[in-house]
């Protein structure tokens, strides 16, 4: 795969209108991304049949109205499923992808993993890793399509992040395509960073335990491990996820200058414009601590 000079981006999936909380993370891509002197891209994860065109649209309209444009015409997943099916052909080819017919009930009422007792609720326990032919054929006459998981080598993996220093994270037998046959995030993340050049991954820090194992993921398929740096959530009042449910929330609802305002003191800058918080942009200064975020 030919990759394109490095880049940072912004990858929002349009299941909901951008709340101030994703506006804030997109903000602080651009930073990281601007003050190295890369390229900022939008890519607009869609294959979720939980996303939709116009909102989509609405995102990537309100990335703009604050500032946050990309260097390219944003990328949607929903057009390059060819690509991860290229992937995931390599990945038959070399052995290290096999059928899972579990259901996420059956992976929650399973037993740990006998090499990995403390992994967190939901990690894989390897049921159908070493499925016989004839198990198989028995799982597919019950009617149930199965997911295609990567055979992992290892349990653990460890990244580095600029904002949490190294961090060592669990590896399963992650989802490649899911049963309905549409590709998982984890593999389409890694597969999109690599082909767009995506050397910067900058997102909320609920998704760094996932980074391990996309890093796995990457380093499988020889792509170079990008920098990582996980920002602090957004949260209400009640020390939750930010949601449209805690009240004005979005860019329609705040307005732009004050959105950027109330963006711009969450992070320690007096200036209320994206040219004037990069001239003031220090990782090594920003909060690391939640926003907790009160309307009005």
């Amino acid at each position: 795969m030919t990759r394109p000079s490095s880049a940072g981006r912004f990858a929002p999936s349009p299941s909901a209108d951008l709340h101030i909380g994703n506006l804030r993370t997109a903000i602080l891509a651009w930073l990281f991304a601007r003050s190295t002197r890369r390229r900022f891209l939008v890519r607009v994860e869609d294959l979720d049949d939980r996303t939709f065109p116009d909102i989509a649209a609405r995102q990537v309209a309100d990335l703009a109205a604050i500032g946050v444009t990309s260097d390219e015409p944003p990328e949607y997943q929903t057009a390059h499923t060819a690509r991860y099916d290229a992937v995931i052909d390599e990945l038959t080819a070399r052995g290290l992808v096999y059928e899972c017919y579990c259901s996420r009930k059956d992976i929650l009422q399973a037993p740990r993993a006998p090499h990995a007792p403390h992994a967190p609720e939901g990690a894989y326990p390897g049921t159908c890793r070493d499925l016989t032919d004839t198990q198989r054929a028995e799982r597919r006459a019950g009617g149930r399509p199965p997911a295609l998981r990567l055979r992992s080598d290892t349990f653990r993996y460890t990244v580095t992040d600029i904002l949490h220093g190294d961090y060592t994270g669990l590896v399963d037998d992650l989802v490649l395509r899911r049963g309905d046959g549409i590709p998982a995030y984890n593999l389409a993340v890694v597969v999109d960073d690599a082909a767009q050049g995506v050397d910067q991954v900058v997102r909320g820090d609920d998704l760094l335990p996932s980074s391990p194992r996309q890093a796995y993921l990457g380093a499988l398929l020889g792509y170079p491990t990008p920098m990582y740096a996980h920002v602090p959530l957004v949260l209400n009042a009640d020390g939750k996820r930010l949601a449209k449910r805690d009240g004005a929330v979005t860019l329609a609802e705040i307005g732009v200058e004050n959105a950027l305002a109330q963006i711009a003191d969450s992070l320690g800058f007096t200036a209320r414009t994206l040219p004037g918080m990069l001239d003031d942009f220090d990782p090594a200064r920003l909060p690391r601590d939640p926003w907790v975020y009160r309307p009005g």
